[in-house]
């Protein structure tokens, strides 16, 4: 017998939390917005399940993900299962066996919710929702400015206009440096150097690269600048083709979508694992959170890797940076009131709410249920203001 107090039942663990009516709804609403966006360029939806077996939900991409993955027994076959922690690897797997017969290029999108072990960066959310798109079985600039393009005209559905997409190139320092001939150890540092964005440590450890590296360090800003940089820099021949294809993909992107705004950061790396080329992030003004983040990456393994790039929108974040959304104007409907009249109401954009026994004060009973109208038999009514 104990005096400990009972655990509150609305307490959830770290990184897991309710939406309540008006974020939940407003959250629904945006998310078959951005899908919409999607489908108008021929992305067609697949929905893989919450849970897979371990062995195959991370092989190829998901292996990158297997530190932030919960794993389970399942009692009915005894092998181990995991939760999703990103759904790309799952639209990878489905591209590569369910759909390995489909012309390509493959264009798929998805939606749903992915959970892992533990937050990531300032973000507190375990929890995470995702809407992507992915692109699969092309290599080229134009398909990288085609998931640029399509993600910048979802978030512009949202109200986002002025994001910028940033672009990074994770090979293209390794490439360098390994080229280079420096062994692995001084690699290493000089790599936390440049995490760091420590242009003094660069310099003194880079030897004969270190004003090249220093340069790509300090080139990072606005595309065109930085693209210019990075064109004139004493580069290796296998980072020089990096580059190169990092500029191609700018100039696409450009003839798609000339208005923008474009940064590039050719040391930076904030893509996932699994990311093998031009990759991207993409910000609002003034706030800190990824709305987005995609890139370059091989879809499945081994001799059948197709070449594939995507890019997944995170709900949360992007409606936290997004105008506010109204929600639709509830309509109190007592008992009596005709149903054609309802359903007119809904049909213009109305949320009805059906009163389910005769209310003595009809007008009150709409306010208690948060209802600024009510439905007379004279039509729509709007309440008085107390």
């Amino acid at each position: 017998m104990t005096d400990d107090t009972p655990p509150n039942p609305a307490l959830l663990p770290a990184g897991l939390r309710d939406l309540l009516p008006s974020e939940a709804e407003t959250e629904a609403a945006s998310v078959e917005a951005i899908m919409d966006a999607f489908a108008a360029h021929g992305y067609q939806r697949v929905k893989p399940p919450l849970l897979e077996f371990e062995d195959g939900l991370l092989v190829g991409t998901g292996a990158a993900m297997a530190d932030q993955t919960f794993r389970l027994m399942d009692p009915d076959s005894h092998r181990m299962m995991g939760l999703r922690a990103d759904m790309t690897p799952q639209v990878a797997r489905i591209a590569t066996t369910r759909l390995a017969h489909w012309p390509r290029p493959l264009r798929l999108s998805y939606a749903g919710q992915s959970l892992r072990v533990r937050s990531a960066g300032l973000a507190a959310e375990r929890q995470i929702a995702q809407a992507g798109l992915e692109l699969i079985g092309h290599d080229s600039p134009e398909a990288d400015a085609e998931i640029v393009e399509v993600g910048a005209e979802a978030l512009a559905a949202l109200g986002l206009t002025h994001v910028s997409f940033d672009l990074t190139l994770p090979p293209l320092v390794p490439a360098l440096l390994e080229e280079s001939g420096m062994s692995a150890e001084v690699r290493a540092r000089l790599g936390r150097a440049l995490d760091r964005k420590d242009a003094a440590a660069v310099a003194e450890r880079g030897g004969a690269l270190a004003g090249t590296l220093t340069d790509l360090l300090l080139a990072a800003g606005p595309a065109d600048r930085a693209i210019a940089v990075l064109l004139n820099a004493a580069l290796t021949p296998g980072a020089r083709a990096h580059a190169e294809r990092l500029a191609a993909t700018v100039a696409a992107i450009r003839a798609r979508a000339p208005g923008l705004r474009l940064t590039v950061d050719p040391v930076e790396f904030r893509g996932l694992r699994y990311h093998t080329g031009v990759t991207l992030t993409v910000f609002a003004p003034g706030r800190h959170e990824e709305l987005a983040r995609g890139g370059r990456y091989i879809c499945g393994s081994g001799e059948a890797g197709e070449p594939a790039t995507g890019l997944t929108l995170y709900p949360d974040a992007v409606l936290r940076a997004a105008p506010p959304r109204s929600p639709k104007l509830r309509v109190y409907v007592p008992v009596g009131t005709a149903a054609a009249g309802a359903a007119a109401l809904r049909a213009e954009g109305y949320a009805t709410v059906a009163g389910l026994e005769p209310a003595a004060d009809p007008e009150a009973e709409a306010r208690r249920l948060a209802c600024p109208f009510i439905l007379t038999a004279a039509g729509l009514a709007a309440l008085a203001t107390e």
